[in-house]
């Protein structure tokens, strides 16, 4: 299986990262994808993609500026994120979006970039995922109009152009629009929460060769974990209840999603 999603350059794995490795190859997860947020981050996450390309549980990564960080894409931002991108084990452009949920937020003691920032922002990056023909992973909160307009823009301009909304969290009214550009769906450990009907729904109707599996880890963490920090190791729980809730085999949605994430990041 493939977490196709966490956060390992951040500072939760700094006492454990080989164990997580570990358990996560232990758990049948072979291969994890870290995403940049940051400039600083996304070339930690190419650092410990070549670093640990070899491992039990071996890494990708990704590098793109965060929508709420998309205040500091500048040209000289934008020319090194094409540099790292040119790098072996880096694999999409991302973590890159919209997010319209934390501009509201008065008291949240941080900058965040607003909107219009933002969708230039994202723009931009789309652009570099053209010209170095690479997939996006798309951060979509609370922006979902939006985002599918950008997308839906990008697409008709550049029929190659392909990715994943992460964390999926447009319910199932937009999942067909989202699914009509050709995009993949990431779903993660909200799944599992009992009360998370809308993900379900979500779950039961996606196509199972358009299911991305990913952890957002050390966030999002499910049931029976929830409340810790989240790790590639937990993957088999979110592609158990999947399972559950498409009335399949947990072994097909393993098998699925793995294929998925080999053909649209194209990993060896």
């Amino acid at each position: 299986m493939i977490d196709t999603h966490v956060h390992l350059q951040l500072s939760q794995y700094n006492d454990d990262l080989v164990a997580v490795l570990d358990r996560a190859a232990a758990a049948g997860v072979h291969t994890a994808i870290v995403p940049g947020t940051e400039l600083k981050d996304s070339i930690a996450a190419a650092g410990l993609a070549a670093t640990y390309r070899d491992a039990m549980c071996s890494l990708y990564a990704t590098v793109g500026i965060h929508p709420t960080s998309a205040q500091t894409l500048t040209d000289d931002v934008l020319e090194t994120l094409a540099d790292l991108a040119s790098e072996q084990r880096v694999v999409a452009i991302g973590e890159i979006g919209l997010d319209y949920y934390w501009p509201e937020r008065e008291n949240r003691g941080w900058t965040c970039a607003p909107p219009e920032v933002q969708r230039d922002a994202l723009r931009h990056q789309l652009a570099l995922a053209t010209d170095l023909d690479l997939p996006v992973v798309i951060h979509d909160r609370d922006a979902h109009k939006d985002t599918l307009e950008i997308l839906s823009r990008w697409k008709r301009n550049n029929p190659g152009a392909r990715g994943v909304l992460h964390s999926y969290a447009g319910g199932p009214d937009l999942l067909r629009d989202v699914l009509d550009l050709g995009f993949y769906i990431g779903i993660d450990g909200p799944v599992t929460f009992r009360k998370a009907n809308d993900l379900h729904a979500v779950a039961r109707l996606v196509p199972l060769d358009r299911l991305l599996l990913e952890t957002d880890g050390p966030y999002l963490t499910p049931e029976p974990h929830r409340g810790r920090r989240n790790e590639p190791a937990y993957i088999p729980l979110i592609a158990t209840r999947i399972a559950e809730l498409k009335g399949q085999p947990a072994e097909e949605i393993a098998e699925a999603t793995t294929a998925n994430a080999e053909a649209l990041f194209g990993l060896s």
